[in-house]
């Protein structure tokens, strides 16, 4: 795999669990833990297109 599909993939992997939290935030059932998770998840795949990039990663 390319690094572009590389980084392609990863942005698209961002996006989908950017709008699973903006779903997750529109459904009280959900529980704050799994939000949580998702929010890692998007902080680590962010940091690693940064790292790809050749940027700083996010200070956590």
């Amino acid at each position: 795999m390319s690094l572009s599909t590389h980084l392609d993939e990863l942005k698209r992997r961002h996006s989908d669990i950017e709008r699973a939290i903006d779903d997750a935030l529109t459904h009280p059932s959900v529980d704050d833990l799994e939000i949580v998770s998702l929010k890692r998840r998007k902080l680590a795949i962010k940091d690693e297109i940064a790292k790809l990039n050749g940027e700083r990663p996010t200070s956590h």
